[in-house]
């Protein structure tokens, strides 16, 4: 009986949990993304970015991470595959970042490592292709708007 009832609440997978994330991600639903996410996530950014090191916390990750992201350009997500493994979820995520203040675009490449535990998401390890090549890239778009 008790395999049942562990049956019935287990809705989904932890893939299933990355994947409604980045669903939210493309279609820029923050609230959606906040939902995916525990209240206290961890998401470990490229030291190099603006808005790299460790984030703790739902609101954090919104303000310091999203916001800060959006801020300097506006975000396509192009493509996104999710892996399940049997530590984690290992999610990855193409698209393309354009600068609002020149329009310049930039082909965004990241690998994510995920932790789901109780259906959201409690760690994230951000990988991104060209940390340098990105940060530049936040550099150039940072410097005109001044």
């Amino acid at each position: 009986m008790s395999n049942r009832t562990e049956t019935e609440t287990v809705t989904e997978s932890s893939a299933d949990v990355v994947r409604g994330l980045y669903d939210a991600l493309r279609t820029g639903d923050v609230p959606g993304v906040l939902a995916k996410l525990a209240p206290e996530v961890i998401v470990d950014e490229p030291n190099q970015l603006p808005y790299g090191g460790v984030h703790q916390g739902r609101e954090v990750f919104a303000r310091s991470v999203l916001g800060a992201m959006s801020g300097y350009a506006d975000i396509a997500i192009t493509a996104a595959e999710v892996f399940e493994g049997p530590t984690g979820v290992v999610g990855t995520l193409t698209g393309t970042l354009t600068a609002h203040t020149t329009g310049e675009r930039y082909p965004l490449t990241m690998v994510e490592i995920h932790q789901v535990e109780n259906g959201t998401v409690s760690k994230i390890d951000v990988y991104t292709k060209n940390p340098d090549e990105l940060a530049a890239f936040y550099a150039r778009a940072e410097a005109n708007t001044h």
